[in-house]
């Protein structure tokens, strides 16, 4: 009969452990199920993208090189170029599509959006892509090397060097033609007689892989394709891919507009008056400075000097203002100029296409400019504080400094200073071998005043209080 009440007593037991543990499987199995679901949802491609919006500049170079880097090291599975450009530097295009064929992902071009162009130098940019695509209302073409004579004008009547240049556009075109299996002959057209096709008719003539209208028609196009990369066959998976801009940093946004040849124009204009103002009023330096930095800034916008020269030349520039502030009276004019041009000269050597040569963080730039220029600062600030005191020479240096009275002042004595006995009054009681100050000067005789020595300095050297004779 007792056995009866313990084994109902253990079945309510067994019963919730069962449920515990059949609660906990159903808690594992749904966070299981949430985590294979929250997978699956993440986008299994990301693309990169750049944006190509106006002419081809060694600034444009360094952010499509940079661009490009950085959506490899990232893992993207490609980068979109969406380029609208009216040509540029044969220079800055060399490196460009050096860029795209050396690049270990896959690069699509796309000419785009409607009412955009791929002149010029856009034409090897396109044809140097591993995929090449265009919106409906845009166009290709004329990719004419074009010299540019001494007057600023390009030349009418080609000569050796011009038949040379041309040829030699001619082969690298039709290479990259051959390389991407697209249409030499009329690349060779664009180049020799400035052909120039819409959209559709250079689908047709295979100049281009296909017309992509939008940005989600390019990824679907473009999905299956196969491609050489890196001498490898990668068949390209975009379709719904997420898609994330790369954009131009603030400096490289700055440079880029420097690049604009009214601004350069504008910059050199300024500058040349700027030291036109300095020969005519000699002495200020400060026009000086800012001209040759504003002409460095606009030979560097027109490309006759590339970033490393224009950046040393200005942190050459910086250090000689910063030493001339020290020694003439600008009121700090130099340093600021200094400054500027240490910064702008440190921004250039670092936006290098090399970064094995020189690659040093903005960080460091902006924190070595804030370093030199508080030292300059101090220094300047020394050196004014010091150009202001009023010039103490002779009797008046000694206005001031302290004493040892050598005999009683009642009113009038003798005391001890830079090392002779003077004559001195002092309307106050003195007794010998007190402190006294000078508080001015009549001709030979010190006015002086009793004075407390600082507490840790060393009494002026007495003679003996007891002269002889």
């Amino acid at each position: 009969m007792s056995s009866m009440p313990l084994r109902h007593a253990r079945r309510p037991q067994r019963n919730r452990i069962a449920r515990r543990i059949v609660g906990a499987f159903a808690v594992m199995l749904a966070l299981l199920i949430f985590l294979t679901g929250s997978v699956a949802a993440d986008p299994q491609t990301r693309v990169g993208k750049l944006r190509i919006d106006g002419a081809i500049t060694p600034v444009m170079a360094t952010y499509v090189g940079r661009g490009i880097d950085r959506a490899a090291d990232r893992g993207d599975h490609a980068v979109i170029i969406e380029m609208d450009t009216p040509g540029g530097l044969s220079s800055a295009m060399d490196d460009i599509v050096s860029d795209i064929l050396n690049s270990p992902i896959p690069v699509i071009v796309w000419v785009a959006p409607d009412g955009a162009r791929a002149a010029s130098a856009g034409v090897y940019i396109t044809y140097a892509a591993h995929v090449a695509a265009m919106s409906p209302a845009t166009n290709i073409g004329s990719a004419t090397p074009v010299q540019i004579g001494n007057d600023g004008q390009a030349s009418e009547t080609p000569t050796a060097m011009d038949r040379k240049i041309v040829n030699d556009a001619v082969a690298k075109i039709r290479s990259l033609a051959e390389l991407r299996g697209r249409n030499g002959d009329w690349a060779e057209d664009a180049v020799r007689d400035a052909a120039n096709v819409r959209a559709s008719e250079a689908d047709k003539l295979g100049v281009i892989d296909f017309i992509a209208a939008t940005q989600d028609d390019l990824l679907q196009q473009a999905d299956g394709m196969t491609v050489a990369v890196a001498g490898q066959q990668v068949t390209l998976t975009t379709a719904d891919a997420q898609v994330e801009t790369i954009d131009m940093s603030f400096f490289e946004r700055l440079l880029q507009v420097l690049t604009d040849p009214n601004i350069a124009y504008i910059l050199l204009s300024l500058g040349s008056l700027a030291i036109i103002f300095e020969i005519a009023n000699p002495g200020g330096i400060g026009p000086g400075a800012i001209g040759v930095i504003l002409l460095l800034g606009g030979f560097y916008g027109l490309g006759t000097i590339n970033s490393n020269w224009a950046g040393l030349a200005l942190m050459i520039l910086a250090f000689v203002l910063f030493a001339l502030d020290v020694f003439l009276t600008t009121h700090g004019v130099l340093t600021i100029s200094g400054v500027g041009a240490f910064l702008f000269g440190s921004l250039l050597l670092s936006n290098t296409r090399n970064p094995d040569v020189l690659n040093v963080s903005r960080s460091v730039i902006f924190a070595m400019t804030a370093m030199v220029a508080l030292f300059f600062v101090f220094v300047v600030s020394a050196v004014i504080r010091i150009r202001k005191k009023p010039a103490v020479t002779g009797t008046n240096a000694m206005v001031g400094t302290l004493g040892v009275a050598r005999t009683n002042l009642r009113p009038t004595g003798m005391v001890f200073i830079f090392g002779e006995l003077w004559q001195a009054r002092s309307e106050i009681p003195v007794e010998a071998g007190e402190s006294v100050r000078v508080i001015a000067i009549d001709g030979l005789e010190l006015h002086v005043a009793p004075a407390e020595l600082e507490s840790g300095s060393t009494p002026p050297v007495s003679p003996s209080p007891h002269p002889s004779g």
